[in-house]
């Protein structure tokens, strides 16, 4: 009686295929991939910045006026001590948090009152770098510019 065994396993040159397989898929979605969180950043700082608008809107319902340039942004988070103080503001603030938001950078938000072109407030990050104009993920995201 003869017994017979069945060959179990992969041979080397099928695991070599597979592999060259595994690597040419890689070669191209790791890049798709990579640039992914850079995009949600961007995507992020837009919703903080409408998120930022709405609680100015309500800060200017309940005071008459929007923050100036140098109370900024903390106004929305604890009241302003400096002129024009905010005569019926809100005892939990307008925001969460104890502190002005930063951006998914980092960074703070510049925020001018009153902006330029006749606007009543801008609200401005300046991307992954940090630094003024750029383009791509280092491009400003400004508040005037963001589709309503």
């Amino acid at each position: 009686m003869e017994k017979r065994y069945a060959r179990s396993g992969f041979s080397l040159i099928e695991l070599m295929i597979v592999i060259v397989i595994l690597g040419l898929l890689a070669s191209f979605l790791v890049p798709k991939i990579m640039d992914r969180p850079d995009e949600a950043r961007v995507t992020k700082a837009s919703v903080d910045i409408r998120q930022l608008e709405f609680a100015l809107k309500l800060y200017k319902l309940d005071n008459g006026v929007y923050p100036t340039t140098e109370q900024g942004l903390a106004a929305l988070v604890r009241k302003p001590t400096a002129s024009p103080v905010p005569r019926n503001y809100k005892s939990s603030g307008y925001l969460e948090g104890n502190s002005a938001p930063r951006d998914p950078w980092g960074n703070e938000y510049t925020y001018r009152s009153p902006g330029e072109e006749g606007r009543n407030y801008e609200i401005i990050s300046l991307g992954a770098d940090g630094a003024p104009d750029g383009e791509g993920v280092n491009a400003d995201i400004k508040s005037w510019e963001i589709g309503n």
